[in-house]
């Protein structure tokens, strides 16, 4: 009885120890890499601390985001505009999202495949934040809450390779 009470307590010792690990936040990906904003509010601050002045506040979850750099639990980001600066990892999720580009009015389409001529299924305006998967070929599966189709990928910010 006493080996399987501590079986069970060291199975439950370990299941916090696998969420750690597998953490967004406490990833020891190498920079650059892609991650999202994972919170309803976040800042960017001048430098890796909460000591730092606020630079932007995020008031948009799951913007893409690319990591430049890593100092203890803090990322050097870059957002869809060029702005560079500090947010805790706390506030980024793994999660790789991609954020429409163009002009304002101009609706880019969601593909029923991965090809230039392929079926229509959906318009997304510039601006509009979803879920990328599968980028091959110039294109990647873009999903906006369940709604998904292939976009270009020249059409969307958060996906070209780094390195």
């Amino acid at each position: 009885m006493r080996k399987f009470i501590a079986k069970i307590l060291s199975g439950f010792w370990l299941l916090p120890l696998s969420f750690a690990v597998s953490s967004p936040a406490m990833a020891q990906q190498e920079p650059p890499y892609w991650a999202s904003i994972d919170e309803p509010e976040a800042r960017m601050r001048t430098g890796p601390s909460t000591e730092y002045p606020t630079m932007w506040i995020y008031k948009r979850e799951r913007l893409p985001i690319k990591i430049l750099a890593r100092y203890k639990a803090w990322r050097k980001v870059e957002d869809p505009d060029g702005a560079q600066g500090w947010m805790h990892a706390r506030l980024l999720s793994a999660t790789q999202t991609a954020i429409v580009l163009g002009e304002k009015g101009q609706a880019q389409p969601l593909r029923s495949n991965p090809q230039a001529d392929a079926k229509i299924i959906w318009r997304v305006e510039p601006g509009v934040v979803g879920k990328i998967t599968q980028c091959e070929n110039g294109w990647c599966l873009f999903d906006v809450t369940g709604r998904r189709g292939y976009v270009d990928q020249d059409m969307i910010w958060g996906d070209e390779p780094l390195k």
